[in-house]
């Protein structure tokens, strides 16, 4: 494997690393509405769990309300009652036609709780993060070994891999520093 090619795997891995925390963030809700609270409920559909989003037009209302509008009627209840039994948290009501959730403001505890939820995912992000760096380094020894790259280059290689991981932590701690504020400050 070429030197090059262990730099570009070890960084898609991070980023991708960095995307899956930043999706996971989107998925926090915050005290106001957003469409992707929802991404983790299924709806048992004839027999198959579905997510909302292809059985429903879903928006944002206003800002603390949510609106779901499925495109067959005779799922209403279905979905309604999946929203129920999530971990949401939020009672939906319904008018025959569509669903509405009210999102409440959050308590100080919730907030608190919820920050807790973010650290815990960013000191996962970070071990993944680690995680890449080990293995990315692995490589390059290996690589040593078989005499493909001198000495010089594994310690350029390992300067160069750390680079990539100082960054990628130093971005975990920025999303969930953003995440952290946005949480306590509605």
């Amino acid at each position: 494997m070429d030197i090059q090619d262990i730099y570009s795997e070890a960084n898609a891995k991070m980023e991708k690393t960095l995307g899956v925390l930043r999706h996971e963030f989107a998925g926090i809700r915050a005290g106001r509405a957003t469409t992707a609270v929802l991404e983790k409920i299924r709806v048992d559909y004839y027999g198959v769990l579905t997510p909302i989003q292809q059985m429903a037009a879903v928006s944002v209302a206003e800002a603390r309300i949510l609106s779901i509008q499925p495109w067959d009627i005779s799922t209403l209840h279905p979905i309604e009652k999946a929203i129920q039994t999530s971990d949401l948290g939020i009672n939906p009501s319904n008018d025959g036609r569509v669903i509405r959730l009210v999102f409440p403001p959050l308590t100080e505890e919730k907030r608190r709780d919820l920050v807790k939820e973010i650290k815990q995912l960013a000191e996962q992000a970070k071990v993944a993060v680690r995680n890449e760096r080990r293995d990315a380094v692995e490589k390059l020894k290996k690589a040593q070994k078989a005499s493909e790259i001198t000495e010089d280059d594994l310690k350029d290689g390992e300067k160069k891999i750390q680079d990539f991981t100082d960054k990628a932590v130093k971005d975990v701690d920025a999303l969930a520093a953003d995440k952290e504020k946005e949480v306590m400050e509605i």
